[in-house]
């Protein structure tokens, strides 16, 4: 049985096929069109999904919508009627869309799936409607390795629901607990997202970012003022606080005088409350989360616990989690946020529409390290890096690791393509950008002439599983880099009184231990670990780094610059290889070296990039 999965028309389209339960493909819509976040129906998602299980538009059983629209258009009218007529406004913005598209979205979901694949079938027989939360929630455990597991959805908002708890037993999964809009986690951290001058729906990991650099000292503020938390971990906020529900904006001007003064403007200089601002938004999502998980352990007694929904990828709370040993397990979606709704809906179906079995992998899980994209085969790599008028050179496996290890210790940055695409806001070494960890001027260098972006982001290390222990506080496998943990203190470096003195950005490019560029300033890192059987190939890499310096990681960030989607195909890799300062390429069993690139395309590509 073909079952395919859709999520589209807020952000992060996406589309993912099942055949007879087991994950075939999935991919976000971004990654073809190359707009981030794309919200479009996903036509290019779906066309890769069928032609990687390769099957025709007639052998698709069912297709599901990961949410119900005239639900959501339901909070729509009532939540204009509880505010009237502050909600005037919005309301009057909102409806030409819904109108137009949201509130038939049945139809135009059938028009588009008629145009995408074949206008002989009869799509309206084989449409369903999973729910919003329930699709999270359904992502979370089904591909978990649990037989059974307490499951918990945070994020802005669904139909109705912002919040919430189920419980999964074999195919069976029910939610059993909710929280509903205006009151939400995820639309409290998007308010200081706002604030703070970073873009809603996209930003939120800047403000967790960010965090490190300040104090908390707004967190006793905003549990005065802005959300009430019960001991059970339940909430509501203020929302004379707020203007998501009636305005065009987050915040409002009693949010500004709270606060003393306007949002930062997008792109200006941050300050140390900013920074401040985010360390307290961060503490006060830490803390409802560690009460709800609390909660859940007791009402439930389940000793294992899955995580979705957008508010899920914030991996400094994640790691809290793991630390303070509430659950004996947790597992987490890699595509936590709405693309994965794609994958939750479809799950829905096979399980509890169908009763279809599942069949339980441990190793790690069914999400198959999450490398569910597209795979280009060497003549295909070849064919587009001709038509794009590369010059490169074909190597042998092991000849190519040893030129990628070699670049690697001599300071180079590294555009490294291979496999399957990941599904998913995270590269996980198949569309990464990887260089050597141990130098204190390397996240910086990336940071700034590589991704285009914020010097204060922090990049990722990525480790051989099996040496993870050795060189952070964590026993357990990340293999999708969603958790944080602090690294070995026998690593550190002991820092100067002037140096733990220092304030704010000034704390950025102190050398902080033996693995300096992928250190935080409070001495954390974001990990994926590397595992063979997963990622044969980035585990082969890393070995070969280890070997040549002793380190058994590297750093690994994602391969695209700031504004763009990861990567997808050779084409979209070298565009942004030679519009960006990275030193070489490896696609497949291919290596472009960027001193032997035209000249006139290394200034095409530049201006380009400039131009974007």
């Amino acid at each position: 049985m073909n079952i395919l999965g859709i999520s589209a028309y807020y952000h992060d389209s996406a589309a993912c096929l099942l055949k007879n339960g087991e994950i075939i493909a999935a991919a976000q819509e971004e990654r073809f069109t190359r707009k981030k976040h794309d919200s479009n129906f996903p036509t290019h998602a779906i066309n890769y999904c069928l032609k990687e299980a390769q099957i025709v538009a007639s052998e698709i059983d069912n297709v599901v919508f990961y949410e119900k629209p005239f639900v959501k258009f339901e909070r729509l009218l009532e939540t204009y009627l509880a505010f009237a007529p502050r909600g005037f406004l919005s309301f009057i913005k909102a409806m030409p869309l819904w109108v137009k598209y949201k509130l038939f979205q049945k139809s135009l979901i059938i028009k588009e799936l008629q145009n995408t694949l074949s206008p002989k079938v009869n799509w309206k027989d084989r449409l369903l409607f999973s729910e919003h939360h329930l699709s999270h929630a359904a992502s979370a455990f089904y591909p978990s390795p649990f037989k059974r597991a307490a499951v918990l959805t945070l994020d802005g908002v669904g139909e109705w629901t912002t919040t919430s708890l189920a419980v999964g037993k074999d195919r069976d999964l029910k939610v059993i607990k909710e929280i509903h809009f205006p009151h939400s986690l995820g639309l409290l951290y998007s308010a200081f997202t706002y604030y703070t001058g970073f873009k809603v729906n996209s930003g939120e990991y800047k403000v967790m970012g960010l965090a490190p650099y300040g104090k908390p000292k707004y967190t006793k503020l905003i549990k005065e003022k802005l959300i009430t938390i019960a001991s059970d971990g339940s909430f509501k906020m203020d929302m004379s606080y707020f203007n998501f529900a009636t305005g065009l904006t987050m915040t409002n001007n009693k949010f500004n005088k709270l606060f003393g003064g306007p949002p930062r403007l997008p792109e200006t200089k941050l300050t140390q409350r900013d920074m401040d601002l985010a360390a307290s938004i961060q503490k006060v999502t830490e803390d409802i989360i560690l009460r709800i998980a609390k909660n859940i352990a007791r009402e439930t007694g389940e000793r294992n616990l899955c995580l979705a929904g957008g508010v899920a990828l914030n991996c400094v709370a994640n790691g809290i989690l793991l630390r303070e040993k509430i659950f004996e397990n947790i597992w987490i979606q890699p595509a936590a946020g709405d693309a994965g709704g794609a994958l939750g809906a479809a799950l829905t179906v096979w399980h509890m529409n169908q009763n279809g079995e599942r069949n339980l992998k441990k190793n790690p899980d069914s999400m198959k390290g999450s490398y569910l994209g597209p795979e280009f085969s060497d003549s295909e790599i070849k064919n587009q890096l001709k038509s794009c008028g590369a010059v490169f050179k074909k190597f042998k496996k092991d000849d190519l690791i040893d030129s990628v290890v070699s670049a690697l210790v001599k300071k180079k940055a590294v555009g490294w393509m291979q496999g399957r695409m990941e599904f998913g806001p995270r590269a996980l070494g198949a569309r990464s950008i990887i260089a050597d960890p141990r130098h204190s001027e390397m996240q910086r260098q990336l940071n700034l002439k590589v991704k285009y972006r914020e010097s204060f982001r922090p990049f990722a290390p990525s480790v051989l599983s099996e040496h993870v222990s050795e060189w952070f506080e964590l026993d357990e496998n990340s293999p999708y880099m969603l958790i944080v943990a602090g690294v070995k203190k026998q690593k550190l470096r002991k820092m100067t009184t002037r140096e733990e003195n220092l304030f704010g950005i000034e704390k950025l490019n102190i050398k902080r231990s033996s693995i300096p560029a992928i250190t935080h300033v409070d001495y954390s890192a974001r990990i994926q670990t590397v595992h063979k059987n997963l990622n044969p190939f980035f585990h082969a890499l890393i070995s070969g780094f280890k070997e040549k310096t002793g380190c058994p990681l590297i750093i690994n960030t994602s391969f695209n610059i700031r504004g763009e989607p990861i990567v997808c195909s050779p084409k979209d890799a070298f565009k942004c290889f030679m519009g960006t300062n990275l030193d070489l390429l490896a696609i497949g069993t291919y290596l472009l070296f960027k001193e032997d690139q035209h000249e006139y395309l290394k200034e095409n590509y530049r201006d380009k990039y400039t131009l974007d």
